[in-house]
């Protein structure tokens, strides 16, 4: 099977494709100047233009991966989450207070998709 791997530098691809499946990385907000809830809304955005390069879409995500630098920006996340996730095709999901790689980041998201 082939890997396609979409926007990769030198760390990390932003997503690969193996097989019928699409792993997302964890991915942040470009403006994090913005709340929790401005970030996710960010980060939502580009998971779908991701998701879309690899002929996918949020429909068809199976799990996804949160992590947050304080709990309390949970409720944030879950607004943008809401407002976005297909009601239809909610995947498995799980929530984490997690120091991230920058100060400013309060959101970080990775998910697991089919095609």
């Amino acid at each position: 099977m082939n890997i396609i791997r979409h926007e990769p530098g030198a760390i990390l691809s932003s997503a690969v494709e193996y097989g019928n499946l699409v792993f997302v990385a964890g991915t942040v907000a470009d403006d994090t100047t913005q709340d929790a809830e401005g970030q996710a809304r960010q980060i939502l955005a580009q998971i779908d233009a991701l998701l879309a390069k690899a002929g996918t879409n949020k429909s068809r995500i199976l799990m996804a991966n949160i992590w947050v630098t304080d709990i309390r920006n949970r409720d944030g996340v879950n607004k943008a989450w809401l407002a976005w996730v297909d009601p239809a095709n909610t995947p498995a999901r799980a929530t984490v207070e997690a120091k991230l790689a920058g100060p400013d980041m309060l959101v970080e998201i990775s998910c697991i998709a089919g095609k």
